[in-house]
């Protein structure tokens, strides 16, 4: 119990620091610790993979990762563990799930995931993005040096696809078409290799993203170790040589490490990676537990790109509109407080030596206590409200005061959810709310004693 309130605590960002937390949308998740970022857009959806800091890691303690869905950049739909290290039967399973990558080919996904200890560069696959990843080699798909961590993937106009990675020097190497075996050597890039002696021009340190844009080939990086800046070099191939062309955010004392993630999406850029935050709220020493960010990426008319401030509060700018009217599950979150998420299975127990039937698997707010609140951005209430529907399990019991805007605004309603030590089994209640219209920000602000229940998911009716 200990262990809990310390840890609800440290993610817990308090009515103290209102004042300038409440507008803030910086770091994009707030449930669990991640870092790492791996964007992928597919389908007008922004997928992002992460790696995952464990609650209690004091160093690098990472297990499994974690998959995010978003169509707006603000709200994040929390799916929980896509992949673990159990996926890979040649793999520590207990630690080393370090920074991946996920690229699509012909309607699979590939997940690259590298095994510290010079265990190799693994792949998975998959038919979905959502998953389930399996092991097609059942070994590393590159196992190299030292160096072999954080892979990157790039597939360029004719095709061929290259795997790069490293740390401290950048590698590469072709892939085949099948993505899942390699062709012909493992290059040790020569324009950027750390040279014994000689000034390094790039600061390349670990965490390289290579892309391409109107023509011209990137390579993003974590820069010059610690605190890690995010540095980038430009080319005219896919394979360099490359061009050192500044900071995309300089370093900061505030964090130790980054690692750069960058999609186009909606016709903006963004580039992803992660800062110490949430962590350094109650805790005053270092600990690897780290919180992903995002910025609006700029690029300049001769494909340059500004420079940005350390990742700053306030985040990006919404691109689209919630519908309230379809079920929304309860961990899709623009920001929240003292949360946490879980996958629970549901059975139908029929008598204590038998679980029964297995009704469904769900993915849960949880750890709700009191003045916890969770705020979607950006729901479009056309049609009006009359009705809201939640589907919550109850422990202790509680409220759900729903407010707009702010989390002190106009009270739309309030949903009591009764009955105790019902935590196993889900009900959906139907409370009546205030009629409104328009676009607003939606705060579900959590009442009671004790821990109060777990939210599965909402829906607004207007009639």
């Amino acid at each position: 119990m200990i262990k809990k309130i310390l840890l609800k605590y440290t993610l817990n960002i308090g009515l103290l620091f209102a004042g300038s937390w409440l507008s803030a949308q910086n770091p994009i998740i707030q449930t669990k610790f991640t870092a790492d970022p791996a964007p992928m857009v597919y389908k007008d959806t922004v997928f992002l993979y992460t790696s995952h800091d464990e609650d209690d890691a004091f160093g690098f303690k990472m297990k499994d990762w974690l998959l995010y869905t978003s169509t707006d950049m603000v709200n994040w739909t929390d799916h929980g563990i896509v992949a673990s290290l159990k996926d890979f039967k040649w793999a520590d399973p207990e630690n080393g799930a370090w920074a991946p990558q996920v690229i699509e080919r012909n309607g699979k996904f590939y997940m690259y995931c590298p095994m510290p200890g010079q265990r190799g560069i693994g792949v998975l696959v998959a038919n979905s993005p959502y998953g389930p990843f399996k092991d097609p080699i059942g070994k590393p798909l590159v196992k190299n040096s030292s160096d072999d961590i954080d892979p990157t993937v790039l597939i360029d106009e004719d095709g061929q696809a290259y795997l790069y990675w490293g740390n401290p020097n950048l590698w590469y190497v072709k892939l085949n078409n099948d993505m899942i075996s390699i062709d012909g050597p493992m290059v040790k890039d020569p324009s950027i290799a750390k040279v014994k002696g000689t000034p390094d021009p790039f600061h390349y340190q670990e965490g390289p993203w290579a892309w391409k844009r109107n023509g011209n080939y990137y390579m993003a990086y974590a820069s010059t170790c610690c605190p890690e800046g995010i540095g980038y070099a430009m080319g005219k191939s896919s394979t360099g040589p490359w061009e050192f062309k500044g900071m995309i955010m300089d370093s900061d004392k505030r964090s130790n490490g980054n690692h750069p993630g960058i999609i186009d999406y909606k016709g903006k850029s963004y580039v992803f990676g992660f800062n110490y935050n949430l962590g350094k709220q109650t805790i005053s020493k270092h600990y690897e537990r780290r919180s992903i960010c995002v910025s609006e990426l700029i690029y300049n008319a001769d494909g340059t790109i500004q420079k940005l401030p350390f990742w700053n509060p306030e985040g990006v700018q919404r691109m689209a509109v919630l519908n309230p009217y379809s079920r929304v599950e309860a961990e899709t979150i623009a920001y929240s407080e003292g949360l946490k998420t879980e996958k629970m299975t549901e059975w139908e127990r029929n008598n204590p030596y038998d679980t029964g039937k297995k009704i469904t698997d769900r993915l849960v707010v949880s750890w709700i206590n009191n003045g916890d609140y969770i705020k979607v951005q950006g729901v479009d209430f056309s049609k009006g409200t009359k009705f809201l529907e939640v589907s919550v399990a109850s422990i202790s019991g509680g409220s759900i005061e729903i407010h707009t805007d702010t989390l002190d605004g106009p009270l739309l309603g309030t949903v009591e959810v009764t009955g105790k030590a019902e935590g196993d089994l889900f009900k959906t209640i139907k409370s009546p709310v205030k009629n409104i219209k328009g676009v607003h920000d939606v705060y579900f602000i959590f009442k009671g004693n004790k821990e109060l229940f777990y939210f599965d998911w909402w829906k607004f009716s207007s009639n």
